[in-house]
């Protein structure tokens, strides 16, 4: 893998010159982030070597190059999924990439199903946390030291200056936020009664089936990171809401703004 990505670093910098400080992973139905971006540069993932080609609904599938406030950033409209039948290695593969791009600070967001009472339906929630129970493990095989060790402390996967921020932040500006525990799931289908059941035995506030697998990556690589997620869907012991993708992307949709001025603010910010 190591060949792979520095060929795909190489293409890109050849591309575009550009060293970016923050990488932004783009959940479901949170792609018009890339507006708040004075955008530099677009590669599609298409034209990019050893790219995988997001085939998700609400999730573009391009690199956008550059800057907020002075900061420089590259997004990722459009994340890859386990469910989709990709490896783990090539979901996580763009993580390593913003890595030797230049990334020190990476921020992902989602959309997800919640099963804590404080929460509804439009809440942004920041991960504190996450419990991984998808079924294969992005560091599995054989450890590359390059890109960092066998074993990595998952004590802390989340920042806690950055989240620290991201409250102040809110703050100010009047949003509403929460903070909770992610728990993964492979996915693609949503969860049962006792699924959500489940998520909430184990003392988690929200269930998804991305973010963890880039997130262990980036702290295996030691990049610093944030995760956000929208409350997309409510399930609880008793009754489950009856959810289409496509009523998660407009879920989405609603909490965008906050959710991008909240991201846009800690980038110029932090």
């Amino acid at each position: 893998m190591w060949e792979q990505v520095q060929e795909t670093v190489d293409y890109i910098q050849n591309k575009t010159n550009f060293s970016p400080e923050y990488g932004v992973i783009l959940g479901s139905g949170l792609g018009g982030f890339t507006n708040d971006i004075e955008i530099e540069f677009i590669l599609p993932y298409s034209e990019i070597p050893n790219f995988p080609i997001s085939t998700v609904e609400g999730h573009k599938g391009a690199l956008v190059f550059g800057n907020i406030n002075g900061k420089k950033v590259v997004a990722m409209q459009g994340r890859f999924h386990f469910y989709e039948g990709y490896s783990m290695k090539e979901v996580t593969f763009p993580v390593r990439v913003m890595k030797y791009l230049g990334v020190t600070k990476l921020i992902v967001s989602n959309a997800s199903g919640g099963v804590n009472p404080n929460y509804t339906v439009g809440s942004i929630v920041i991960i504190k946390d996450h419990v991984n129970m998808m079924p294969e493990h992005p560091l599995r095989g054989k450890n590359d030291e390059r890109f960092g060790p066998r074993f990595v402390n998952m004590s802390e996967p989340y920042s806690r200056k950055m989240m620290a921020k991201a409250k102040e932040i809110a703050s100010e500006l009047n949003i509403t936020i929460q903070d909770g525990v992610y728990l993964g799931l492979q996915g693609p289908t949503f969860e049962t009664l006792a699924e959500y059941r489940m998520v909430k035995a184990l003392g988690c506030d929200c269930v998804g089936m991305s973010t963890v697998p880039e997130v262990i990556v980036a702290r295996h690589m030691e990049l610093e990171t944030f995760g956000i997620s929208v409350i997309t869907d409510m399930g609880d012991a008793e009754s489950i809401d009856t959810i289409s993708h496509e009523e998660v992307l407009e879920a989405a949709r609603g909490a965008e703004p906050h959710v991008r001025q909240l991201i846009k603010e800690l980038i110029t910010q932090y």
